[in-house]
């Protein structure tokens, strides 16, 4: 049983998956630094005199809770939108030539598809012969056309 696990573990796509994942940790605490000291900053300005932020208080003044803090959104999506084009940039689009150096094509377009007559499924590969839901019998590719 612990010979599987290890073989689980030490297979290679694991492994790489885990560093990626290490790696996209490491870029989140640098993102998450630049849009708290150099973003947040820049968008509370937008405000203009001494607020808060960039926002509305909708109680009492100076009650965190009611307060509507939209610059704290856009800086949140600015952090969405860096982290996600570094891990794609910097994991996933090295990992794609990676793999397509030794063959293997990886987040690639899903292949042609059909539906599946008795049981109306959309996503039967159309070179099936049976549906993978109801495993009815398929018309073959030359049927369908």
């Amino acid at each position: 049983m612990l010979k599987g696990f290890k073989n689980f573990l030490m297979r290679g796509d694991i492994i790489v998956i885990a560093v990626g994942l290490v790696i996209a940790l490491a870029f989140s605490t640098l993102i998450k630094a630049f849009t708290d000291y150099v973003i947040n900053p820049i968008v509370a300005r937008f405000q203009g005199g001494d607020s808060a932020g960039l926002g509305w208080q909708l109680g009492e003044e100076g009650n965190a809770a009611t307060y509507i803090d939209i610059g704290e959104f856009i800086s949140a999506l600015i952090y969405f939108l860096i982290f996600v084009a570094v891990v794609y940039f910097l994991i996933v689009v090295p990992y794609k030539h990676y793999q397509a150096r030794r063959g293997v094509t990886v987040f690639g377009e899903p292949g042609p598809v059909k539906t599946c007559p008795a049981c109306l499924a959309e996503d039967i590969p159309e070179a099936a012969t049976k549906c993978r839901y109801c495993t009815s019998q398929q018309p073959s590719m030359g049927a369908l056309v």
